[in-house]
């Protein structure tokens, strides 16, 4: 991207359900207290196996759409249910890491797939289009990756990378993120965050991911601010589905 090129910032909020949405709401307002700009929201239908939307959550996200926000997948239950964990590694990721969130870790093509399928059809349902997904904590494993590809999903994210589908395209792009499980979580991941701005200021696309929890720490949130004015006084701000309509015709 050259100099003359606006760089990009896109913003999400993860574990959008009607269980999260208290906290949700919080990380909103403090983002708007900043600037109004479009966010994805990352929206889990069944979020731990609960039932259907209640009328007020639908209408709430009615309302994100119309503001010119974007609904993307966020799986289907957020919940890992595969087989045990093989490795030390695995095992981390897994139930420490995760804490046995990582819906799409470990599932086969098939099951994978009609994962995939139920989400969409939950959109459509309420006639909401839906071009991205993104993956429980990131996980996808080879089985939901051929499910993913062989999908109508435009584009997906990992941890370290944006995914156009279509194009077979990805950008480096890692996500800033904060650990607030924890009092030396949130301190360790404020660092990183900063250092993690400064890295990537030349980077044509930095991607800012919120976690319900993340607004119970008023730190947490006046950090965010500061990172979030600083990177919009450099970068248009983006949700994921436009950026992915956009990557095929940008230099990276």
């Amino acid at each position: 991207m050259s100099n003359a090129e606006p760089k990009v910032l896109c913003v999400s909020i993860h574990d959008v359900a009607p269980a999260t949405w208290p906290d949700c709401l919080r990380l909103w307002s403090a983002l708007r207290a900043v600037a109004d700009i479009p966010l994805t929201w990352l929206v889990v239908p069944r979020y731990h196996g609960n039932g259907d939307a209640p009328v007020w959550y639908e209408t709430v996200l009615e309302n994100l759409l119309e503001r010119g926000h974007e609904l993307a997948l966020h799986g289907y239950t957020h919940m890992d249910r595969g087989a045990p964990p093989r490795g030390m590694r695995e095992k981390f990721l897994r139930q420490v890491w995760t804490e046995r969130e990582g819906e799409f870790a470990v599932m086969g093509s098939e099951q994978a797939g009609r994962k995939l399928a139920l989400g969409r059809d939950w959109f459509a349902q309420r006639g909401w289009p839906v071009r991205g997904f993104v993956a429980p904590a990131w996980l996808l494993g080879d089985g939901a990756w051929e499910a993913l590809k062989a999908s109508q999903f435009a584009y997906t994210t990992t941890y370290t990378h944006f995914h156009c589908l279509r194009q077979g395209r990805a950008v480096f792009a890692p996500t800033l993120m904060y650990a607030s499980r924890n009092a030396a979580g949130r301190r360790l991941s404020r660092l990183a965050a900063t250092a993690q701005t400064s890295l990537l200021a030349r980077s044509p696309l930095v991607r800012l991911s919120l976690h319900p929890r993340d607004a119970r720490h008023p730190e947490l949130l006046r950090h965010m601010q500061r990172c979030l004015a600083a990177l919009l006084a450099a970068r248009q701000p983006l949700t994921k589905a436009a950026y992915a309509e956009a990557l095929p015709t940008l230099p990276t």
